[in-house]
């Protein structure tokens, strides 16, 4: 039975026992595929520590009963192959200390250094004259290239080469394997003062494989979700490990072309299709969004095979053939569902999807479907969307959603209840970049396929627009500042979506804070109006250009109107639904349908 107190559990080995038990197949490192960066200059660093005996930070070992596939090899040495055991010891943190030490010590082949041998070796000769030094652990720690001389053609490596010869520079391995044969080459070379610095620095690295003790962190009986929290808080400058790496490892399976099985990589597969994926920003998209979405569509597929949710909990339950049996049809399904983000509702990138979950219901939705009714799947996004009740907010919601739309899949029929929309919610949107109306009114703007006010035949949105800008390129309408000195609104009304469009960079940048009765004179050309209306921007602003004068109210009286045109754009995207609009900022809530 384990408790808040025995789960995590401080260890600790000697280096020695530590490699051992890795070769030995008492630990594992899952295929994470994390980048382990191998440097000269950071290897000899660590053993630096190591000699000079400063602790390296804990090793983090996870014991559990699930089986995750593992790396067979660290730096090109074999030390492990399948097995099957009731509990796995998984090196969570650590794989890179546990390659900078194996291949220091064992050698091996370090990826992109082709013919480097990376075993280590220290001259017995480099005294440690101060504990704070921090400059002679680079002649101390050397690799076979900064040793060799090539038969005496590499002249500044003559030294070394001698020293090695004479003993005096030894590999690590040797203090494992022969530590005595090291002590009687010295004493028989004439090193036989017990106090010689040489035999000094022979017993100090001996004594670091005999007492420097590696810190180990162990958890056991914690499931995988809490596991993820923990690595992420003490690996703070790493990666964060999250359930899609634990799922990559769980469900990978190595190629054996004897048997005719086939090979399977999670990663591999994601990656392929994102590489696939037509220039638009759909495909960066994180993995832990595209594994729920992968585990919706399996559920629908497998309804017994343990999803209940989208939680790390149950996408711990996703296993390889359920993946391999659905991944065609899945591709499928994304690949639709970006496609109708893109192309029909015109909305270029995530950063303008109002609920992460409509990932999720959409693919769902596609998922072997012949024929989608793109006229439903329209109302379903802006039923939802701009609904004056968060309806898409949580995982309970979700399966009400899945449930909802495959109804409509498998019969052709469905029922919306009641639309009900808040006009003083959508005066008082502000943007953010999370906020689910103020993505949804970002997105209808989008929509409607704004045109660029300088060039009336172009399009101000696209996929290069978006990945220039770290969030929408969005101008005030009535400019801050020209607000500000002028005094005709409230910091509400300025700040207030209905105060903003889209407009190209250089568009923005000439209008800068200018009032708009001049700036719009500039633009006032055939076709300007059609222009607005694209942007769903009132023309009575137009007008009071053309007159020149502003009315008092004149941000009020616009916003109003624009709350209009969104409601009036609404209305016929909701064509046949019950359509419920109030007003909280009204005592009178004017209701209409």
């Amino acid at each position: 039975m384990f408790t808040y107190t025995n789960r995590i559990k401080p260890d600790d080995n000697s280096i020695i026992d530590y490699l051992k038990n890795l070769l030995d197949k008492k630990y594992q490192i899952p295929t994470f595929q994390r980048d382990v960066v191998w440097e000269k200059e950071n290897v000899k660093k660590l053993w630096d520590s190591i000699y000079k005996f400063y602790p390296l930070g804990s090793i983090l070992i996870w014991k559990t009963n699930t089986k995750l596939e593992s790396h067979r090899e660290i730096g090109g040495i074999q030390f492990t192959d399948n097995f099957n055991s009731h509990e796995y010891q998984y090196i969570l943190d650590g794989q890179q200390r546990t390659t900078a030490l194996l291949t220091s010590i064992y050698g091996g082949n370090i990826a992109n250094k082709e013919n480097f041998d990376p075993r280590l070796y220290i001259d017995l000769t480099v005294e440690l004259t101060d504990v704070i030094d921090d400059i002679s652990y680079t002649k101390r720690f050397l690799f076979w290239d900064e040793i060799d001389d090539k038969n005496g053609q590499l002249k500044a490596n003559s030294g070394k080469t001698q020293r090695y010869q004479e003993k005096l520079i030894v590999s690590l391995i040797e203090f494992i394997t022969s530590y005595s044969e090291l002590e009687r080459n010295l004493y028989k070379n004439g090193y036989t003062d017990f106090e010689h610095p040489y035999l000094q620095q022979l017993r100090r690295i001996r004594d670091v494989f005999a007492y420097y003790k590696i810190s180990l962190i162990e958890l056991r009986g914690i499931e995988v979700a809490e596991v993820c929290q923990i690595f992420e808080r003490i690996n703070q400058a790493g990666k964060p490990l999250n359930i899609f790496d634990i799922v990559v490892a769980k469900t990978f399976r190595p190629e054996d072309k004897a048997n005719n099985i086939s090979g399977f990589y999670l990663r591999e597969l994601v990656k392929n299709f994102q590489a696939n994926i037509p220039s638009t920003q759909y495909k960066y998209i994180d993995s832990l969004t595209l594994l729920q979405m992968l585990a919706v569509v399996v559920k629908l597929e497998f309804p017994d095979a343990g999803i209940q949710n989208i939680t790390d909990k149950y996408l711990n339950n996703l296993k390889t053939e359920h993946i391999e049996a659905v991944w065609s049809d899945f591709k499928t399904a994304i690949a639709n569902t970006f496609k109708f983000f893109d192309n029909c509702l015109h909305i270029k990138g995530p950063k303008l999807i109002p609920y992460r979950y409509l990932y999720l219901t959409i693919t769902a939705y596609f998922y072997r479907n012949i024929k989608p009714n793109y006229s439903f799947l329209e109302k379903y996004f802006w039923y939802y969307c701009f609904h004056n009740e968060d309806l898409l907010s949580n995982t309970t919601y979700l399966w009400q959603h899945i449930e909802f739309i495959n109804q409509e899949k498998n019969t052709n029929t469905y029922s919306f209840n009641q639309f009900k929309i808040d006009r003083n919610q959508l005066k008082k949107s502000f943007y953010s970049s999370r906020g689910r109306l103020s993505r949804a009114i970002l997105s209808l703007y989008a929509n409607h396929e704004p045109k660029d006010w300088a060039k009336p035949h172009q399009y101000v949105l696209s996929d290069v627009y978006y990945l220039l800008t770290d969030k929408p390129n969005l101008h005030h309408i009535f400019p801050v500042n020209f607000i500000k000195q002028s005094g005709i609104a409230s910091q509400i009304e300025s700040d207030s979506l209905m105060n903003i469009a889209y407009l190209s960079q250089i568009t923005n940048l000439k209008i800068s804070d200018k009032n708009p009765l001049d700036y719009l004179k500039e633009y006032d050309e055939p076709g300007l109006e059609t222009v607005l209306r694209s942007h769903l921007i009132p023309t009575i602003i137009l007008e009071w250009s053309r007159a020149d004068a502003l009315p008092e109210n004149a941000l009020t009286i616009f916003i109003e109107k624009r709350v209009n045109l969104l409601l009036e754009a609404l209305r016929l995207k909701l064509d046949g639904i019950e359509f419920n609009v109030f007003d909280t900022g009204d005592r009178t809530d004017k209701s209409s349908s």
